[in-house]
């Protein structure tokens, strides 16, 4: 079985004549951006451009300007798509909507891919607004992803279905939801479920063992919902730090194990851990870690040259560390540290906060320090017993001011949240409040 699609079985022939009739379609070479919203569609996408000799391109947004800024940087590509009214401004390829005609025998024979060819740019938003590539070849990550299969004890006896509530073009929903159960012999759904209602839906189409790749906004989401959730025989969770509380509610409430990963774009997935036993990350084989001063980098295995990571790591370990919040996400005020996870997380904590964000403001003239604020969805709940809450968790100097309620988080489809769009939100709500 390689994929599930409207619970109904997709087996590797078919999938094999998709990828051949798609791949007629699509240009002799160049580039392709593949905004196919269908899981399914997308990894046909995904392989057929492997096969005809295409690179996938997979920007961190599809804006306009960052449309343009693929088009500069690569002229020949075609946007791969499944929507009708797709509107983005690129030579368009639309997903063959005609089915393979009854009694058409199934393909059989399988392309054979060269492990060194470039399968994809993977993009990361850079310090100047300009997209930043990674080259990602086919071999090394299908080696990353076979890594994870083991460490995630999926096993080869029996066909584990994965549902996944992230996106195929980001490279955690690339590797968990597509390249993982290609590599390992499991099944995808096609389907990309947001709301809860629609997670237990896209669980119960598939049969057991199954899998939910999420996110911690998601799982806050599903748990919250009090709905009746299918059984789930495995968790898998990235994109933001998991507070421990909320992985041991998953584990309780869906009667399962949770298993978070951490990786990056640059890098791919390279660690693992279970949160309600260790706080230690545990490394993939031959990754190794080193620390340049402040600085870490990631080497080895399916890392083709030394990475640094934007984070604050600690190594406990030949292949064990800690990790303590992002780089960018130190704070230091009055000469007092602290980050923004750990004051997210202590925010999140409070009974009746929905979701919240501290971010930081822009600072003063003069020198001076810039504050803290924070957005929080917390219905029944007001500043000042917040506010209240947080003083008996944090010390003062980084009470946020303002602290704004909100009706919800301008977070990604992966649950990020960048601190423009926070101080954004934050605007925007002081602007209504004074109105």
């Amino acid at each position: 079985m390689l994929a599930y699609r409207a619970g109904e079985p997709i087996l590797a022939g078919q999938f094999l004549g998709d990828v051949a009739r798609l791949g007629a379609a699509l240009p002799a070479s160049g580039h392709v951006l593949n905004v196919c919203a269908d899981r399914y569609r997308f990894t046909v996408g995904f392989a057929a451009a492997l096969v005809r000799g295409l690179v996938t391109l997979l920007p961190p947004t599809r804006t306009p300007a960052v449309i343009a800024q693929l088009k500069a940087f690569a002229p020949d590509t075609v946007c791969l798509t499944d929507e009708a009214a797709c509107d983005i401004a690129l030579p368009r390829v639309s997903y063959p909507e005609a089915p393979r005609a009854a009694g058409a025998p199934a393909a059989t024979a399988v392309p054979l891919i060269d492990p060194e060819r470039r399968a994809a740019w993977v993009f990361t938003s850079g310090s100047t607004g300009t997209p930043v590539p990674h080259e990602k070849t086919f071999g090394r990550m299908i080696d990353c992803m076979r890594v994870e299969a083991t460490r995630l004890d999926l096993g080869t006896e029996r066909s584990w279905a994965l549902v996944a509530t992230v996106p195929p073009q980001h490279m955690y929903g690339l590797e968990a939801s597509v390249l993982l159960p290609l590599a390992s012999g499991h099944a995808l759904s096609a389907a990309h479920p947001f709301y809860p209602a629609d997670i237990c839906a896209a669980l119960a189409a598939v049969p057991r063992p199954r899998a939910l790749i999420s996110t911690p906004i998601h799982l806050r989401a599903l748990l919250a919902s009090g709905l009746e959730l299918p059984a789930i025989d495995l968790v898998v969770c990235a994109t933001a730090p998991l507070a421990a509380e909320l992985a041991a509610e998953v584990e309780q409430r869906c009667r399962t194990r949770l298993l978070e990963i951490y990786g990056s774009t640059e890098t791919g997935s390279i660690a693992v851990r279970r949160p309600t036993l260790t706080a230690e990350w545990w490394l993939w084989p031959d990754v190794t870690l080193e620390s340049r001063g402040e600085e870490s980098f990631a080497a080895g295995g399916h890392i083709d040259r030394p990475t640094r990571l934007y984070d604050l790591i600690e190594p406990t370990g030949p292949d064990r560390f800690l990790l303590h919040g992002r780089v960018a996400e130190l704070v230091n005020i009055a000469g007092k540290r602290s980050s923004l996870a750990y004051l997210n997380h202590q925010l999140n904590s409070i009974p009746g906060v929905l979701d919240g964000a501290f971010f930081q403001g822009a600072a003063g003239e003069a020198g001076e320090v810039a504050r803290l604020g924070a957005c929080v969805v917390a219905p029944g709940l007001d500043p000042a017993a917040i506010a209240a809450e947080l003083r008996r968790r944090i010390d003062p100097v980084f009470l946020p001011r303002p602290l704004l309620l909100v009706a919800s988080l301008p977070r990604t489809s992966t649950g990020k949240l960048p601190q423009e769009a926070l101080r954004a939100l934050a605007a925007r709500a002081r602007q209504s409040s004074a109105a």
